[in-house]
């Protein structure tokens, strides 16, 4: 269920921003009774709020019957300072990546306890790629999401390594005491992998992107294989993360 779904408050607002969180990356569309499931709140209620959701673009009605998210929620989004700044100094070095590995390209922020995509370019090579923008996965096995663990704060390390780690194939790690020591290793090096621990047959490598001392995104991509090219990729990811962190330190 979506994290929103206990005990909505009273009021309005609080009532119609629940509907909309009952959206996640599995529940893209929702009928209304899953709606107001989801949400914790009366079918009558859920109604009534998703018919104005729905007037004023916050969800669309798909011919189906069931609910999406519409596109003023994301246009609304895009005005969100990680979405502007962030992404408009990076939008050339992602491009330079791309050109010079004709990779999958990631943007990628964190929000709590997952990794938030706010850019991507898609790759040539038949990779399997389950991220889209605006999407949200674990920390813990994607690329950019051990960078963005690894410079989190101290509570936030803890919680993730404390919770129950989802294994999403086989080759996810789950062991906290493994995850601790991969995070150690990419603070000392400076850059993370992953090799199918998202989806079977893609890899990935991502680097940081910092602002002052603070790390606040993380550039990856995702490839067949890091046999060969680990040292290019990762050279290639360092390039554009210092691109993107001078770019961000100019004056607007």
């Amino acid at each position: 269920m979506a994290g929103n779904t206990s005990a909505p408050g009273t009021t309005v607002t609080s009532r119609a921003l629940s509907l909309l969180g009952a959206f996640d990356q599995r529940h893209r569309m929702l009928s209304l009774t899953e709606l107001a499931t989801r949400a914790g709140l009366p079918t009558p209620t859920a109604h009534r709020l998703v018919g104005e959701l729905v007037e004023w673009g916050a969800l669309t009605r798909l011919a189906d019957g069931r609910y999406a998210v519409g596109r003023r929620v994301w246009d609304v989004g895009l005005l969100a300072p990680v979405q502007t700044g962030l992404r408009q100094a990076a939008s050339p070095f992602l491009h330079d990546v791309y050109a010079a590995t004709l990779a999958t390209v990631h943007l990628a922020v964190r929000d709590r306890h997952q990794v938030l995509y706010v850019e991507r370019l898609s790759g040539r090579a038949s990779v399997p790629i389950v991220s889209t923008v605006g999407s949200r996965l674990p920390l813990h096995c994607t690329g950019v999401g051990k960078v963005l663990l690894a410079f989190a704060p101290e509570p936030v390390q803890r919680e993730v390594l404390r919770s129950r780690l989802r294994r999403v194939t086989r080759h996810t790690v789950t062991a906290p005491g493994l995850l601790a020591d991969q995070l150690r290793r990419v603070r000392a090096e400076g850059y993370a992998t992953t090799v199918e621990e998202m989806s079977l047959g893609a890899c990935s490598v991502a680097v940081p992107i910092r602002q002052g001392s603070e790390v606040v995104a993380s550039v990856g991509i995702v490839v067949p294989s890091l046999r060969r090219d680990r040292p290019r990729l990762v050279s290639a990811l360092q390039v554009a993360a210092s691109g993107i962190e001078r770019s961000m330190g100019r004056p607007a």
